[in-house]
């Protein structure tokens, strides 16, 4: 097996967790770019728990591109787009989620994606704040692995709707920040987490996790009390910060 379908089933397992409680039965889904005009991503209905190559679809990314653009597909001719577009001769269709993937791995500027719906993280997006609470800093470690600002996306039902709002959005938060981020919030839905591999995503995921739990606890009590603006920044650009974000990105995970 191709060694970064290998290392994603294992960056899989460790999304899949039970006793993390961020992704549950067929939940979830992953994806690795290959440099070469495909990617992996998890195949549909698998679980994130006990991911297998099996489990995993080689997919050309020029025909879902394409797909985006075509306003003229309906939900069978979405699911001959995903049918066509495996690069080998899988049996299992590749997730709905295909399309979202493939936005992250060009727009996003990632190499590896990890989405789950932790319970966590929906506690607050399903909530009357959505992705609001998320758009502050509380503490400075998920500066660090989260980075200083994220991308939130309205509810939109999974699959090419949801992938095309979420190309917008990616669109506007470079042209605002000029980085791509690396969380995407889907509110009522869940995290997206971009990285540059599949340490960085899981990272970004278990960061995400305890944000979520604070922010929860915060407003149980009152009020998140945010770090200012320009504390936030300084945390962003501190040379110290920038070594220690490389240093928590290395390994694998």
């Amino acid at each position: 097996m191709n060694e970064v379908a290998t290392t994603l089933t294992l960056l899989s397992r460790q999304i899949g967790r039970e006793d993390r409680r961020l992704a549950i039965l067929g939940e979830g889904n992953t994806s690795a770019a290959l440099g070469d005009g495909t990617f992996f991503v998890k195949a549909s209905g698998c679980s994130l728990s006990d991911l297998d190559e099996s489990g995993v679809s080689r997919v050309k990314m020029a025909p879902i591109l394409s797909a985006l653009d075509d306003e003229t597909l309906d939900d069978a001719g979405v699911r001959s787009v995903l049918e066509n577009s495996r690069a080998d001769q899988s049996p299992k269709l590749p997730s709905v989620e295909t399309f979202m993937h493939a936005v992250c791995l060009t727009e996003g500027g990632a190499q590896w994606v990890g989405h789950c719906h932790a319970e966590s993280v929906m506690s607050v997006l399903c909530s009357e704040h959505g992705a609001k609470p998320f758009l502050g800093h509380i503490f400075p470690d998920a500066i660090v692995v989260c980075g200083r600002h994220v991308a939130a996306v309205p509810y939109i039902d999974p699959g090419l709707e949801l992938a095309r709002e979420v190309r917008r959005v990616l669109r506007e938060f470079r042209a605002a920040h000029g980085v791509a981020p690396k969380v995407i919030l889907l509110e009522n839905h869940g995290p997206v987490a971009l990285g540059a591999s599949d340490k960085e995503v899981l990272n970004i995921l278990l960061m995400l996790d305890k944000w979520a739990r604070v922010l929860a606890g915060t407003l149980a009590v009152g009020t998140p009390k945010f770090l200012p603006s320009a504390v936030s920044e300084r945390i962003d650009q501190r040379p110290d910060e920038h070594y220690r974000r490389a240093q928590i990105v290395k390994g694998p995970a």
